[in-house]
């Protein structure tokens, strides 16, 4: 299949691309039915020549290019209706007939505070043109209606709040909130993505819209991706407070598969400037060795790396309710746990040479002791909760 995707350096459109290319190199197994053999690529720096070119002989396209924040309003015509419909003559003009995606927006509804939009107008007159050709000529269209999108490589400071948000945190910058109250339905980049590559599969989620709600209908003229979020300014930001602290902190807010932080996060990081992708961790160091917390979550526990010097035995104390895994990556070492109940005793020999997890049982004190005489030890240490200085269910005992 060949693929047509126009706006091609867009924020969708660099996505979108950057999907069609890692399926065509064979790097993306997730969708082995769907083969992309070409993916031309079409910017304003595309000449009239190569278009035509691509319209000959391509087998979807994706018409992603439109103007948003022109200088003058009616750039908004010539850029969302005049370019779409001279992709549809140029497509016409081969007799090809296959399907065409069409980038609208929300503001197309022309409802609300939409109503007067010459944005939300052009975008319209480009709906009703797409869908006109469909039924006229025979062809399948798409026509996504987005609200406001969020993701990697979007610029800032242009038509992004999110974008911008994370762009001056990254850069321990200070933004303006006017009303925390005010709510956006946002859609996350990769879930865009995923839902045109479903629709090059016919797996689409197609709809009709009731102002700006989504009504689900299999026949519907519009399509929709399934999976988009509601939040206020004022959750955003106090959710980037803790995410832009994590350095500090080593806490990490709750990251659910499809949850909104999860992808606010991955967001937020693709704007970090260099100097601040690496941070400093507190290693707290004895006669013994170190020990260095790495990173700390609210519901997945704590990680931690503990270096013990040669000879050296740590730990000799026991936990009522938290737990931990010990995995030595480095080194040999003796573990020991005797169960404060019975006085049962677990010894596990275990090294470096071969990875292993020992469970640090509750109500079991235990120690470990590096048996090497010249070289240090180093353990990796996860526990089922973060350190709570007020509650450290930590109480020394020996073994």
């Amino acid at each position: 299949m060949k693929v047509l995707v126009t706006g091609s350096n867009g924020f969708v459109g660099k996505n979108l691309v950057n999907a069609l290319l890692q399926i065509q190199k064979g790097n993306d197994k997730t969708r082995p039915e769907l083969q992309i053999d070409e993916v031309y690529q079409c910017d304003v720096n595309t000449n009239e020549e190569t278009l035509s070119r691509y319209c000959s002989d391509c087998d979807f396209v994706f018409n992603l290019a439109g103007v948003n924040r022109p200088k003058d309003p009616k750039e908004f015509a010539d850029g969302n209706f005049n370019f779409l419909l001279y992709l549809l003559k140029n497509l016409s003009k081969f007799g090809n007939k296959c399907p065409v995606m069409l980038s609208s927006s929300i503001q197309a509804s022309l409802v609300g505070r939409y109503k007067d939009s010459e944005y939300g107008k052009s975008k319209f007159a480009a709906e009703k043109l797409l869908l006109e050709y469909g039924k006229r000529i025979g062809v399948r269209t798409y026509i996504y209606r987005f609200p406001n999108l969020f993701g990697k490589w979007c610029k800032p400071n242009y038509n992004s709040v999110i974008a911008t948000f994370c762009y001056n945190y990254a850069r321990n910058k200070n933004i303006k909130v006017n009303d925390p109250n005010t709510e956006l339905e946002l859609v996350y980049i990769d879930d865009l993505v995923n839902a045109m590559l479903d629709a090059m599969e016919g797996k689409e989620c197609r709809c009709d819209y009731d102002g700006l709600d989504v009504i689900k209908n299999p026949e519907g003229k519009y399509c929709y991706v399934p999976i988009s979020y509601k939040v206020t300014l004022g959750q955003i930001v106090k959710t980037l407070d803790i995410i832009r602290a994590q350095p500090k902190t080593l806490m990490v807010p709750e990251l659910r598969k499809d949850g909104f932080t999860k992808k606010l996060y991955s967001t937020y990081l693709s704007y970090l400037p260099k100097e601040n992708t690496i941070f400093d961790l507190r290693t707290r160091e004895d006669e013994r060795g170190s020990f260095t917390e790495l990173v700390k979550t609210v519901s997945g526990g704590q990680f931690s790396v503990n270096i013990s010097k040669p000879g050296v035995s740590k730990g000799q104390h026991f936990h009522n309710s938290k737990w931990e895994f010990f995995i030595v990556v480095k080194g040999r070492a003796l573990i020991r746990e005797r169960n404060l109940s019975n006085g049962d005793i677990y010894e596990f020999i275990v090294s470096g040479d071969k990875l292993q997890a020992v469970h640090m049982l509750p109500g079991f004190t235990h120690s470990i002791k590096n048996l090497d005489t010249e070289n240090e030890l180093i353990t990796m240490m996860w526990a089922n909760e973060p350190f709570d200085q007020k509650h450290p269910d930590t109480f020394y005992e020996e073994v």
